[in-house]
């Protein structure tokens, strides 16, 4: 009996981590892209515009795949 209450209050306080696996898997999506794209373009991203979206782009999903692993540890 003790331990099927332990077991379910272990279920209920667990939490879901899909919030962390879609923010990891879209930055490891997100790095796979820019890689491909590094690697076939000699002047990417082409100017100061583009290399400050792609920081912003990058430094969000780092932030949201940090802050999703905490949440959900």
């Amino acid at each position: 009996m003790v331990h099927a209450l332990l077991v379910l209050a272990a279920e209920e306080a667990e939490h879901s981590k899909t919030a962390f696996y879609i923010a990891g898997g879209a930055l490891a999506a997100w790095a796979v892209v820019l890689g491909v794209i590094g690697l076939r373009s000699a002047d990417f991203p082409g100017s100061e515009g583009g290399s400050r979206g792609v920081i912003t782009v990058t430094s969000v999903l780092v932030i949201a795949a940090m802050a999703t692993a905490v949440i959900t540890a």
